[in-house]
């Protein structure tokens, strides 16, 4: 009686819920379409609006009521709790491909009747489980059950014409685990209900976003010799559930930001476990005997090994909560208005549109002369032919969306261009075909320039040089008619252009325009330079590279002759260098003659009759005694001569500066 109830209640519920229809819709550039359903409710009825499961994040995050009567008491939906959390809750699974033995096994202890011809055999189930293929027997499905005298029977489960669960609680909660799988399928479709606690007739509209496919723009151009013109057109797809009949259709050109928040699914949290100390058992503590002379520590108790397991739950779970032929102007009627809408721009069609669920329609937009120049465009540096190309001026007064423009010369197909967001005012490059009747090739050369400044501070020489590279391209032009030109010359960072000056420049290129003679060649000269600066410590300078430097027609006089010290001191010192290297040669050859005379006169020594040979190497070496004590004083007034001439470059170098 009470289920009847509230099936009753579900079916009056249902029967006083009316759908509103479509009424206004909105395309954008970023994957979102903004809809507007309209209409008359009766008194007490509800409103209904039905979406696809994946629409329902955006719905819940964008949707608007505007209720006639002001009390709009509630929001209902179809809830989403995931599939695998609700059959969770059932006492039973069903995998994929499961046998019968396997889901009765799941069921012990319940009471099932089973069917074998004219015998029904009831019971609780004990278990079951699959017998192994036999000789002469193939593998069958067993069920033990235990009757209701107190026999326990195995029974073949392929022998049984039917098996019914005998307590209407499995039967019911059966039911509803394979109504939850069927409905995971199935329910596709979301309602959305929108009470209202006013007793009689209303009016209410709902505006909500959901995800659309982008709408795309096309245009032709129509190039004329006087005049242009540009028609636009709108490719719309209605992928939604509905039709669109009569609608307030617009188009928005813009990308405002747009995402997806997870509203729809039921959110849970993982919660730590926690258990007061108190309430749990003492476990015994089992201590180790002793070893020689000192304790063995005793194991932690088990009391703390289970609080360690519960911190690392409670970690784990913390972790877990953190974790888009010939051709005229069509005869079409493009009625849309244009308008800015913020800083996006609208497409709003005057007439009402009609497009059925499941098509897609193209609609006229826009239909205006435009101002056009016919020109060339030279991009590819390794090309050898430019490209026919056309100047847009935007006198539309409206934004033209980003799309392609399939293009008509002299009512003829000349080709086909990408155009990029083109705001009302400016104006665009496009390029649609080969143009066969020009050739260009290019030519560099590139010279280095001598130093052209050079500064000196704290023993730091800079010098400041320049590199110019002259790039030439050769046009030729073997159409009888002139031509204009438009070069694209790379900008490269660090150079500067010496002898032109371009057109326009853009983030990545100069450009230049060039006119072009019927049947003639030109040249383009387009020079650059780059000008680079190099330092290095004077100290590492010879006094020749100095002198280099010192005759560079940068420096003024007072520099060159402050360079000019610095080269003398320095000459100075690689001079008094030498010396010292000399000197210390010099006492290096005396000491090694020294020790072969001392040699001598050891080995003399020991000899009788030599003691004449032995006094002359003695006078030879007190001679060479001598001179050694004269070498090292020289060598001695040299190295302190070398250090006050260092210490007179360093005084210099760090006083000077130009």
């Amino acid at each position: 009686m009470l289920r009847d109830t509230a099936l009753s209640l579900v079916v009056l519920g249902t029967a006083l819920a009316a759908d509103l229809p479509v009424k206004q819709v909105i395309l954008y550039k970023h994957g979102v379409g903004y809809f507007e359903r309209a209409g008359e409710l009766r008194a007490g009825e509800s409103a209904r609006l039905d979406f696809k499961a994946s629409e329902m994040n955006d719905v819940l995050k964008s949707l608007t009521i505007n209720d006639s009567s002001g009390k709009v008491v509630a929001v209902r939906y179809d809830s989403s709790e995931p599939l695998a959390r609700r059959l969770a809750e059932y006492p039973f699974a069903l995998g994929e491909k499961q046998t019968l033995a396997a889901f009765l096994d799941q069921l012990k202890g319940a009471r099932v009747e089973l069917k074998f011809g004219p015998e029904t055999v009831a019971g609780s189930i004990v278990g079951a489980r699959i017998a192994p293929a036999a000789e002469r027997q193939p593998e069958r499905e067993q069920l033990v059950l235990l009757t209701v005298s107190g026999e326990l029977r195995t029974l073949d489960l392929s022998a049984a014409q039917s098996v019914r669960l005998a307590e209407p609680k499995l039967q019911a909660q059966l039911q509803d685990y394979l109504a939850a799988w069927a409905g995971a399928r199935g329910m596709e479709r979301r309602s959305v209900y929108v009470d209202s606690a006013e007793a009689g007739a209303r009016r209410l509209s709902a505006g909500y976003m959901i995800p659309t496919p982008v709408w795309k723009s096309s245009y032709r151009l129509l190039l004329g010799d006087v005049e242009s013109t540009l028609e636009g057109w709108g490719v719309i797809d209605n992928t939604t559930s509905d039709d669109w009949t009569g609608v307030r259709l617009s188009l928005v050109s813009g990308r405002p930001v747009s995402f997806v928040s997870k509203l729809y699914e039921p959110r849970y949290r993982q919660r730590p476990e926690a258990e007061l100390e108190e309430d749990q058992a003492v476990a015994p503590v089992v201590h180790e005997a002793a070893l020689a002379g000192a304790a063995a520590p005793a194991p932690a108790p088990l009391r703390a090994m289970k609080s360690e397991v519960a911190a690392r739950r409670m970690m784990a779970a913390e972790a877990m909560d953190m974790e888009a032929p010939r051709a005229s102007p069509s005869s079409l009627a493009a009625t849309a208005e244009g308008r800015d809408l913020g800083d996006l721009f609208e497409y709003r069609f005057a007439q009402p549109v009609t497009v059925r669920k499941g098509e897609s329609a193209m609609l006229p937009f826009l239909q205006q002369k435009i101002a056009v120049r016919k020109l060339l465009i030279y991009a590819g540096q390794s090309a050898q032919n430019p490209m026919n190309a056309a100047e847009l001026s935007n006198s539309t007064g409206k934004t033209l969306d980003s799309g392609p423009i399939t293009v008509y010369d002299a009512g003829a197909y000349a080709g086909e261009a990408l155009v990029e967001t083109l705001k009302a005012g400016d104006k665009r490059l496009i390029s649609y075909a080969v143009d066969l009747g020009t050739r260009i090739t290019t030519a560099l050369d590139s010279a280095r320039d001598a130093v052209r400044e050079i500064r000196f501070r704290r023993g730091v020489l800079t010098t400041r040089s320049a590199i110019q590279e002259t790039k030439t391209y050769t046009i030729r032009n073997v159409d009888p008619k002139a031509k204009t030109l438009i070069v694209e010359h790379p900008v490269r960072p660090g150079y500067k252009l010496l002898n032109q000056n371009p057109a326009e420049t853009t983030a990545g290129a100069y450009r230049f325009e060039i006119r072009l003679a019927p049947a003639a060649s030109e040249k383009f000269p387009v020079m650059e330079e780059r000008v680079y600066d190099s330092s290095v410590a004077v100290v590492s300078l010879t006094p020749d590279v100095l002198a280099s430097y010192s005759r560079n027609k940068a420096l003024s006089e007072a520099a060159r002759k402050q360079l000019e010290r610095i080269a003398e001191q320095k000459r100075r010192i690689a001079e008094t260098d030498g010396e010292i290297r000399t000197l210390e040669g010099e006492i290096a050859e005396l000491a090694k003659d020294q020790e072969r005379l001392r040699e001598n006169i050891s080995s003399l020594n020991r000899v009788s009759g030599q003691q004449e040979q032995v006094q002359k190497y003695a006078r030879d070496l007190a001679a060479q005694e001598t001179r050694l004590a004269g070498l090292r004083d020289r060598l001695s007034d040299a190295r302190k001569r070398k250090t006050a001439l260092e210490s007179e470059l360093n005084s210099l170098m760090e006083k000077m500066e130009f």
